[in-house]
């Protein structure tokens, strides 16, 4: 078996959004799961901060949130699965379930956020459902 896996193949094979974004919540790293499910392409998406896909009023929690991970290092989430709303292009609002790791540049200062997203929407929908 080829161990040498082409990691950018990986990223655009994945069937789960792969988002990185920088110390400033840049998006540098816009996979083809994420045009899926939030309704940018990678050309729309990169460059712009991640107010692209943060509901309004989460905005400034998750921008606090952001900037104390880039200062420390650590995220208070750790591996846990997160489950957020959030906004896709057509302004609609998704459920997403999602895990995050911070990055580190060569001195092991924080550089930016890796995101793994999964959309639960309609998960969540049927779940709502089946308890009505």
């Amino acid at each position: 078996m080829n161990t040498n896996v082409d990691l950018h193949q990986l990223i655009e094979a994945v069937g789960d959004a792969v988002i990185v974004s920088d110390a400033n919540e840049k998006i540098v790293l816009w996979n083809p799961a994420a045009t899926r499910i939030f309704g940018y392409t990678e050309q729309e998406a990169l460059g712009k901060t991640l107010d692209l896909i943060v509901p309004e009023r989460q905005r400034q929690r998750h921008s606090e949130g952001y900037m104390k991970s880039m200062e420390t290092g650590t995220t208070r989430y750790g591996t846990s699965l997160l489950k957020v709303p959030a906004k896709h292009k057509d302004g609609s609002t998704l459920s997403i379930a999602f895990t995050v790791g911070i990055l580190f540049d060569g001195e092991q200062k924080a550089n930016g956020v890796v995101a793994i997203i999964r959309d639960e929407t309609a998960r969540f929908a049927e779940e709502r459902a089946l308890k009505k």
